[in-house]
């Protein structure tokens, strides 16, 4: 296990072990992507509707990391949908992250130097 901080918080959700520990584990495959994570932060939460209607179920991640941070969520009608959706599209920006900073590294750009330069006397 990591020692990268992994905090998980329930909104009208009473919160297991075994809940938190599956949260603990997804959260894992995102930390091996990208070593830079500071910080991760899941809140769960559940909306209950109507009397007969189903409960909506909210994951909400937060990842900050050196520089912007990213929020995702995800709703379903069950709760251990919800928090594979939100892992799946943190995991989804994380490597687009990642693409984006490599394609900037290699595409370097032309820069233009006058072939006049002026001379310098060094003294």
């Amino acid at each position: 296990m990591n020692t990268k901080e992994v905090i998980i918080s329930g909104v009208h959700l009473d919160l297991t072990d075994s809940l938190k520990r599956m949260v603990r584990e997804k959260a894992e495959k995102l930390f091996n992507h990208e070593e830079r994570i500071i910080r991760l932060r899941v809140e769960l939460e559940t909306n209950s509707s109507h009397k007969g209607s189903q409960d909506e179920f909210i994951a909400k991640g937060h990842i900050d990391i050196n520089g912007p941070s990213m929020v995702v969520s995800d709703k379903s009608d069950d709760l251990y949908k919800s928090i594979d959706g939100m892992i799946n599209k943190l995991d989804r920006k994380l490597r687009r992250r990642a693409r984006l900073i490599k394609v900037k590294r290699k595409h370097t750009h032309e820069v233009d130097i006058p072939a006049d330069l002026p001379k310098v006397e060094v003294a």
